[in-house]
């Protein structure tokens, strides 16, 4: 293992050598313990990032929720470290860390580390740093959704950041399921399940019925997905079986699955003839799998 840890030009000139971070991280864990708050001055914070570079993970669990405790104070010093470290390390570990403090004022470097960052796993820590911020968020996450350059595995972890904070921002996922890009529409859609579980919000309902009549494929699937998660037969399953006939074949999968997580028996007639009559064989094997199991 290298002796020094160090900060790269642009995030501070801070070195640790082994022996020095073991001293720092004794320091910091009896503060921890003390329920204390470490030194939040800067150059106490570059220690501390600096120390996000040690090969040992617990040591830099030490660091990282040393950090959490100093807060706001640190994080321009762990945006720094998120924007130009060239070890990946401690890039990683620097977005982890800025998901313990979730303040807002981190969110352009994590969009940009999310959309910049060739490390997949700083593109998922930053997405969960944000998420973690929660509704002041979305506007950042959905514009992933309508980047030009984005990748499909950045749209990805976008949607999943919008899907972790749900509920807890039940207008502004409202808005964004009427919005006029598909990709957007179908992000909020697939994130409306808890505020229709757990707020019981019948706004958020009616938008997932008017998803299931999207002129968006996309938006169609995700909202015949949504409807098998609701535990609610009686209500989603009359509304997935013409979903059965659907022009699109991710559609059609979609609504075959949720009739098979529902457990609607009573479907199985609508199914086999869907069968009978579908053309795609990756259709048919979902619908095949979605009788095999109701006849369990």
């Amino acid at each position: 293992m290298s002796d020094e840890l160090s900060m790269a030009p642009g995030s501070g000139n801070q070195k640790l050598s082994v022996e020095e971070a073991n001293t720092l991280a004794a320091e910091l864990r009896s503060q921890l313990r003390e329920g204390l708050v470490p030194a939040s001055d800067s150059e106490a914070i570059e220690r501390m990032v600096a120390g996000l570079g040690d090969a040992r993970g617990l040591m830099r669990l030490t660091f990282a929720e040393s950090l959490g405790v100093v807060g706001g104070a640190a994080v321009p010093a762990l945006c720094r470290a998120l924007r130009c470290h060239e070890n990946v390390t401690v890039r990683r570990a620097a977005a982890k860390t800025l998901t313990l403090i979730a303040n807002p004022a981190a969110l352009p470097t994590l969009l940009e580390a999310l959309l910049a960052d060739s490390d997949p796993v700083v593109q998922g820590s930053a997405v969960g740093a944000m998420a973690a911020v929660g509704e002041l968020a979305l506007d950042q996450l959905f514009s992933v959704l309508v980047h030009p350059e984005a990748s499909a595995m950045q749209q990805g972890l976008a949607s999943w950041g919008i899907a972790f904070i749900g509920a807890k921002a039940p207008e502004a996922l409202r808005q964004a399921a009427s919005s006029p890009d598909a990709g957007i529409r179908a992000a909020a859609v697939a994130a409306l399940g808890d505020q229709i579980q757990a707020l019981g919000d019948v706004r958020a309902r009616q938008l997932l019925l008017y998803a299931l009549d999207d002129p968006d494929t996309e938006v169609r699937a995700e909202a015949a997905t949504l409807l098998g998660k609701l535990h609610e037969p009686e209500w989603a399953c009359p509304r997935l079986l013409p979903l059965l006939t659907d022009a699109e074949e991710q559609v059609r999968k979609n609504a075959a699955l949720s009739l098979m997580k529902l457990g609607a028996k009573h479907a199985l007639p609508a199914l086999q003839a869907s069968v009978d009559r579908e053309e795609h064989p990756d259709v048919r094997v979902v619908l095949e799998l979605a009788i095999n199991q109701l006849n369990r």
